[in-house]
């Protein structure tokens, strides 16, 4: 039984405990899915997802909208990525995919969460470039104002649901100002003429990956987000929102990680006893359960404040994600460690979450760009 006494902690309302307890009941009987076929298990889980209800949190109801709660979007990839990895990425990038059209997007724009909350249709954040990627200013994809259309011409590349998904959120240099203050964001519906998926990109824990096309990339006016410009401020604001998913899925897999080790040392015996009473694995088990703690206290304080409705939490959301992250690295290594040879047999729970963190630590902003994050902002509130 995995601990859930954080859910008593004051960040959390009673809606929230409800809502994970349901969560978790709900992943026990539909989780994991068969991840043979990565593109179909994405899909698949979309659909079950969206069918069950649990992405309307990832978008704001069109209908009736209110700000994102981020904390039931940080409850919401702990528990999927506790039970499996695959599922927290497929909720993932529907929030991450969509929320520009959230936080700025027209009404007639928005009408595209009806779909991606439903799980009807598949969402992509196209901001990563091949020279560009933590230096997200320095893009060189350009979108020329044509009469009423925009042209996009270039290349993204490392590109979440990339292959699979339905309408790219993409980010281009449209050439205001140099730099940052030139770059917009337009919606690029995936069957878009011009629009190619040049590669697919394979890595160590399958998620659909691609490095996409373009070329003279021909979409209306209408599908610019915001104003010429905003482009890397839509960017930062979303990821602002969502950096905080990003330390609760590294949570989740630390989580599992630790009940995994728990359960290892207490039914292994090594030289005659229980694994559990040698004091070396209980020092193991204690750090993990202290980086644990400590790594959730981070990525719910992120997850209040910006509910609490703080303008923004870069801060907050920058430490959160680098102590989750960086920290669920360890929690994993030891937890293989306590494993011996079944932690790095392939197909073993803890083998598949060693190769599901390590991407967690460089997309959406790696470590070291996370320290400089950091800094900036202790030192200019100094």
């Amino acid at each position: 039984m995995p601990d859930r006494s954080f859910l008593h902690w004051p960040f959390f309302e009673d809606r929230h405990r409800q809502f994970a307890e349901q969560l978790d009941a709900w992943c026990a009987k539909k989780l994991p899915v068969d991840h043979h076929d990565v593109d179909a298990a994405c899909r698949n889980l979309v659909s079950m997802l969206g069918r069950d209800g649990w992405l309307k949190p990832t978008a704001l109801d069109p209908d009736k909208p209110e700000p994102l709660d981020v904390r039931t979007l940080c409850i919401t990839r702990e528990t999927l990525a506790r039970h499996d990895g695959l599922a927290d990425f497929a909720f993932a990038m529907q929030g991450l995919g969509t929320g520009a059209i959230s936080l700025f997007g027209t009404p007639e724009q928005q009408r595209w969460l009806e779909k991606t909350r439903a799980g009807q249709a598949i969402a992509a954040f196209a901001l990563s470039e091949p020279r560009s990627g933590s230096d997200v200013a320095n893009m060189e994809m350009a979108a020329v104002r044509d009469g009423d259309f925009y042209l996009l011409s270039g290349e993204k590349t490392w590109i979440s649901n990339g292959g699979i998904a339905d309408v790219y959120i993409v980010f281009a240099r449209t050439g205001e100002a140099p730099g940052a203050k030139g770059i917009s964001a337009l919606i690029v519906p995936a069957d878009t003429k011009g629009l190619g998926i040049a590669e697919r990109l394979e890595v160590i824990a399958p998620h659909p990956l691609a490095r996409l096309s373009f070329d003279n990339v021909r979409v209306p006016a209408s599908a610019l987000i915001g104003k010429p410009g905003d482009g890397f401020r839509i960017a930062m604001s979303v990821l602002d929102v969502f950096r905080s998913t990003v330390g609760a899925a590294a949570l989740g897999f630390a989580r599992r990680a630790l009940d995994e080790s728990i359960k290892r040392v207490s039914e292994r015996n090594l030289f005659g006893a229980p694994m559990a009473e040698l004091q070396m694995v209980q020092g193991h088990i204690a750090d993990m359960a202290l980086d644990v703690d400590a790594a959730a206290l981070l990525v719910y304080r992120a997850a209040w404040t910006k509910d609490m409705g703080a303008a923004r939490v870069t801060r907050e959301a920058a430490m959160a994600k680098l102590f989750a992250t960086d920290k669920a690295q360890e929690v994993i290594d030891k937890a293989v460690q306590l494993h011996g040879g079944d932690g790095v047999r392939k197909g073993h729970i803890v083998e598949s979450l060693y190769r599901e963190i390590r991407a967690l630590r460089i997309y959406e902003g790696a470590s070291d760009v996370q320290k400089v994050v950091i800094a900036r902002q202790v030192m200019g509130a100094a």
